[in-house]
């Protein structure tokens, strides 16, 4: 069997509703995946993500982060599509309702009868943050964050933090600093935790359509997201 895709709704907590993208796998049933975008929308890139883990074994949901100020956003990564994107994510996003939407898209797929077990997280730079907060908020069983700007101010967090994690930073990353690999080792030293740095590898090291695509970067870490999320707990 191929993979089925579909959007689906999801109720949002404070009312309303808002779409994701749904894949599931061959076996038509698995774990529960939440992939989050960057701020770029849920666009063909993040769509091929979803399809990637789907084929791997996982039921996988890629919720609109945006859907608060612009639904179904798809925005290229260069010229003035990127500086929109900046735009919206600076000026017109309101964080905490997009962690809040997390925790919705969560609900939304453990209650799916395809998923079987844990529901996870694997996100690209916003996405990577959301992935690290909504795990600060007990939302998600495990995560898996790439690159994500802005946990370097949110470390207090770490200490609440129960589900296993897993990082990933280019070492080379001019939005990251690469400080925050060190600082996030120190803090969850002793737990089921990762931390790995990729040298050479700029922000957006796993995106085919960006320039600072690299393309041994992403396939060791996504190797190690596959090994992480399959580890028996």
């Amino acid at each position: 069997m191929s993979l089925s895709t579909s959007w689906i709704d999801i109720d949002a907590y404070d009312g309303g509703s808002f779409q994701g993208f749904l894949a599931l796998p061959p076996a038509r049933r698995g774990p529960g995946l939440l992939v989050l975008q960057e701020i770029f929308g849920v666009n063909a890139h993040i769509r091929g993500v979803v399809e990637q883990y789907a084929a791997q074994g996982f039921v996988v949901l890629a919720p609109d982060m945006f859907w608060r100020i612009a639904p179904r956003l798809e925005i290229g990564y260069h010229g003035e599509d990127r500086v929109r994107a900046n735009q919206l994510y600076d000026e017109a996003l309101d964080k905490p309702l997009a962690v809040a939407d997390v925790g919705a898209a969560a609900k939304r797929l453990r209650a799916l009868p395809e998923v079987t077990g844990k529901v996870g997280a694997v996100g690209f730079c916003f996405g990577g943050w959301l992935t690290f907060a909504a795990a600060a908020e007990r939302m998600i069983d495990i995560g898996v964050s790439y690159y994500g700007g802005g946990i370097q101010h949110q470390l207090d967090q770490c200490e609440g933090i129960v589900a296993p994690m897993q990082f990933h930073f280019g070492e080379s990353d001019s939005h990251v600093p690469l400080a925050l690999a060190g600082a996030l080792r120190e803090r969850f030293a002793g737990r089921d935790a990762e931390v790995h740095t990729y040298p050479g590898a700029e922000h957006g090291f796993n995106c085919r359509e960006r320039e600072t695509y690299h393309a041994g970067a992403a396939a060791l870490a996504h190797k190690r997201a596959l090994q992480f999320l399959r580890k028996p707990r």
